[in-house]
């Protein structure tokens, strides 16, 4: 695992470049410069498929909530400290919206009227094979997420869905136990 103050993340902490807000809210979608718009959609249209309805406040259903599941290796707890799973999960979390992040259910997900309401499933699996065999299933199903790698050891340690309506990927994960 990388250290914070290695050159390698230096380096990319620094390569980033701020926007104006000007620019970046010429890029937002009407249901963020209006909140009283949203957009949800209980299949994998795309934006334009989306109907814009008006909100009545949190009223999202089971069904249709954005939620992001993540799933760890629940054989690294024997081996590794606690905090370093958790890690994993957080680096395939941010790499699978950051992949994702002009899709208009992650744009939904992370806008600001969401942001203190995400939801996120955290899974397990019982080790690297079944991780890889999920990681397959879900590509085969077309499935957005971003399989964790870690360097240098090269290993798998736990996947990132990126945020769908739950009705549209829940099927994939409900055999999975809660971490």
């Amino acid at each position: 695992m990388a250290a914070v103050h290695s050159p390698r993340f230096i380096t990319q902490f620094t390569s980033f470049k701020t926007h104006s807000t000007a620019s970046y809210k010429s890029k937002l979608p009407p249901s963020f410069l209006h909140p009283h718009i949203r957009r949800h959609s209980s299949t994998m249209a795309s934006s334009s498929d989306a109907a814009e309805v008006p909100a009545t406040g949190n009223s999202e259903t089971a069904s249709d909530v954005l939620v992001q599941y993540v799933v760890l290796r629940r054989d690294l707890i024997d081996t590794w400290p606690l905090g370093s799973v958790v890690t994993q999960g957080c680096h395939a979390s941010v790499a699978a919206i950051w992949s994702h992040k002009d899709d208009p259910h992650t744009i939904d997900y992370c806008s600001p009227i969401n942001l203190d309401s995400m939801h996120k499933v955290t899974l397990e699996v019982k080790g690297e094979v079944q991780l890889k065999n999920l990681s397959e299933k879900l590509t085969s199903n077309d499935i957005a997420h971003k399989l964790w790698i870690e360097q240098p050891e090269n290993t798998p340690t736990c996947l990132a869905s990126k945020p769908y309506p739950k009705s549209v990927v829940s099927m994939f994960f409900k055999k999975l136990k809660l971490f």
